[in-house]
């Protein structure tokens, strides 16, 4: 079995977000100059939870049985967030709700994904998954 190390996993985090923001840029620049607002902010309320939650999940790598208790506890504090970040956005704000929402809707998911895997990462203890 291939051992591997830690901060080897550690290394991908900086090309993850590289990637999500050359994305990010192409999709502001394909979009013009009408949209891009929309855009920018539908990426930032999605990016501070997952960031949180990155920060939370690195605060507890060493001790994973206490890391449920804080994610539960994320979880209702990120709900209630995100909703409030949406309706200032929409409402206080005032950005276009059709693509604020489907810029809002895909960074959720991409962001949420890439969370995944490194949770799936840090509670295997940097060992690859069993075959």
């Amino acid at each position: 079995m291939m051992k591997t190390d830690p901060l080897e996993l550690d290394r991908r985090t900086p090309w993850t977000i590289a990637g999500i923001v050359l994305c990010s840029a192409a999709a502001i620049a394909a979009a013009g100059g009408e949209i891009r607002a929309e855009i920018v902010c539908g990426m930032l309320g999605p990016l501070l939870a997952v960031g949180g939650t990155w920060i939370l999940v690195e605060s507890a790598r060493n001790r994973p049985e206490a890391l449920l208790g804080r994610m539960i506890a994320a979880f209702a504090v990120k709900m209630v967030f995100l909703g409030a970040y949406v309706a200032v956005m929409v409402k206080l704000v005032g950005v276009k709700p059709v693509p604020f929402a489907v810029s809002f809707a895909g960074y959720f998911v991409v962001f949420y994904w890439v969370e995944a895997l490194h949770l799936k990462r840090v509670l295997q203890g940097g060992r690859p998954p069993a075959s």
